[in-house]
């Protein structure tokens, strides 16, 4: 394995490319730590350990606690993600959109250039009503405090998203991975080690009582067992016979050779569940601004979808399921492949070539979606039960029949969201992808893949 390993350095592009993502990661970490200007810092820890549980901390685990240190990074890489979400949407109800998404490499250009020009918009937006909120509740240094500290911050913070959405699209296009997930994936780890020392500092204090010590051994099983599914999911497939049709070129048969379709349980991977984080956090940052936590409506409502609210829960599991079956359709189109393999020559045993065969792909694609966007709302609603648990009891009208369960199913175990699902679902499935993308990579240049059954391209001999 140690040999497999070293074949990466011994190819100089994919040395390259691997040299390349880690100096912009180590970049990335570094804008972490530059505060922006203005901030009491002490304040502003002190007010998110008292939210550790609300959506700010799912927020703050996001941009890989850079909203809590308040860093030129604090907005993180979410206004791209939205930005992102905005136009696959427009791709699907507004035609010119559509169209100039299938014109090719030049209609995607122009949809991604319009991304970017979004994204600042929206960063500045998201800069105006955090740096309002800041100043508002006196997280400011006075000398500062003001107009001028809100024009500073959105300054700061605009440019900060602006520079992330570079680092992200220069480690897609040059690096190994995908830019975006990378960097999610690395504000996550660097987390880790604050959330160990949380779970220690519960240890000390005897947070859980005579069954302290039988709470670590329970979680750290749980969390092997969840890695353990998560893989096993991740790699599942449903594979659809293919065959095709011999045919005689010169003097040679071709054809006539059996294979299959694979279509993956969670071709989505993680980007439905941070499309659906990202959704439901947007309205929950809007109401740490003064104004509406003044209104009695405005912040009832805002109340209702705090996380481990049932109406958090519902709309957390809608919109899962929602951009799973999205996210695919952008992805995977059956009339396309449907239409490759009538002009290959190929067909699926018992199922006619064209719409027929569109229709038996889509309707397979439809079941195992579901089975997916299911995975993914279970792994997601682990933190959830970590941190706050699941307040039934705030039910309207049937809440009294929950007052009588346990404390740590209503209120949770307070946790941190670093050893919930949606986190180790990100770590993992990032993970897979990154390391699949470099295996890839070795394969095409005749070395050994990382897995036992890899190995080299068939017919050709190591160098």
């Amino acid at each position: 394995m140690f040999d497999k390993f070293l074949n990466i350095f011994r190819i100089k592009d994919l040395r390259n490319r691997v040299f390349f993502t880690a100096a912009l990661l180590a970049i990335y970490r570094l804008g972490a730590q530059l505060p922006t200007p203005g901030i009491n810092s002490a304040l502003l820890n002190q007010f998110f350990k008292t939210q550790g549980g609300s959506a700010l901390g799912l927020l703050d685990m996001f941009t890989g606690g850079n909203l809590r240190k308040f860093t030129i990074f604090a907005l993180g890489i979410m206004p791209y993600i939205t930005a992102s979400i905005i136009f696959q949407l427009l791709t699907v109800v507004y035609e010119p959109l559509a169209r100039l998404q299938k014109e090719g490499e030049l209609g995607r250009r122009k949809i991604t250039q319009w991304t970017r020009y979004v994204t600042v918009v929206l960063s500045a937006f998201q800069s105006i009503a955090i740096a309002w909120g800041l100043n508002s509740q006196g997280m400011v240094i006075p000398s500062i405090s003001g107009p001028w500290f809100i024009i500073l911050t959105v300054i700061t913070l605009t440019t900060g998203s602006a520079f992330i959405m570079w680092l992200g699209e220069q480690i897609t296009d040059r690096g190994i991975g995908n830019g975006m997930s990378l960097l999610i994936f690395t504000g996550i780890i660097v987390g880790i080690p604050r959330g160990i020392a949380g779970i220690a500092d519960k240890v000390k204090t005897n947070a859980w009582g005579a069954f302290t010590g039988i709470a670590v051994l329970l979680l750290l099983a749980a969390m092997v067992a969840l890695v353990a599914f998560i893989v096993y999911v991740e790699r599942a497939e449903r594979r659809i016979p293919i065959q095709s049709a011999r045919r005689i070129v010169g003097r040679r048969q071709m054809g006539g050779v059996s294979s299959h379709l694979p279509l993956k349980v969670n071709s989505g991977g993680v980007m439905p569940v941070i499309f659906a984080a990202s959704i439901l956090s947007a309205p929950l940052l809007f109401g740490q601004v003064g104004f509406v936590q003044s209104n009695k409506l405005l912040s009832n409502i805002l109340q209702n979808l705090q996380p481990g609210e049932p109406w958090y829960l519902v709309l957390f599991a809608v919109s899962i399921i929602f951009f799973a079956y999205f996210y695919i359709s952008i992805v995977f189109r059956p009339d396309d492949i449907a239409d490759n393999m009538r002009k290959s020559g190929s067909f699926i045993p018992g199922i006619r070539p064209g719409k027929r065969t569109s229709d038996y792909i889509n309707d397979i694609l439809t079941r195992i979606t579901l089975v997916g966007g299911v995975y993914l709302i279970l792994i997601s609603l682990v933190p959830t039960f970590l941190i706050s648990g699941f307040h039934l009891n705030h039910l309207w009208l049937i809440g009294s029949w929950f007052e009588h369960l346990p404390t740590w199913i209503t209120n949770g175990m307070g946790l941190n969201f670093y050893f919930g699902g949606t986190s180790l679902l990100i770590v993992v499935g990032v993970a897979m992808d990154t390391a699949n993308q470099v295996e890839s990579q070795l394969i095409m240049r005749h070395y050994d893949g990382f897995s036992p059954r890899s190995g080299r391209v068939r017919g050709r001999k190591a160098w």
